[in-house]
């Protein structure tokens, strides 16, 4: 995965994003969208056959910390999920 930041405000970033999951970018927006501080989070794939996707977040805080803990919030919740599947299989 490759980001690069396209626009950068105080209250809001619009990000490139290249070789991921469109999957992956939607449970950070959902996580985002939990977020008190965030008004909003977009994920759209800018072109399907270069596999670039864009994502903006506008919030009242800095949206750089906003998506960084997002991320640890969607890591340990797939963190969490392995566990509980890994319990269940053995």
């Amino acid at each position: 995965m490759n980001a690069q930041i396209i626009n950068s405000e105080a209250k809001e970033i619009s990000i490139s994003i290249t070789e991921t999951d469109i999957g992956i970018l939607y449970i950070i927006q959902h996580e985002l969208l939990n977020a008190s501080n965030v008004n909003f989070a977009g994920v759209i794939v800018k072109h399907p056959l270069t596999n670039e996707c864009w994502m903006r977040i506008n919030s009242t805080t800095k949206p750089l910390t906003e998506v960084k803990k997002s991320t640890e919030s969607a890591i340990k919740m797939a963190d969490e999920f392995k566990e509980l599947f890994n319990s269940k299989l053995r």
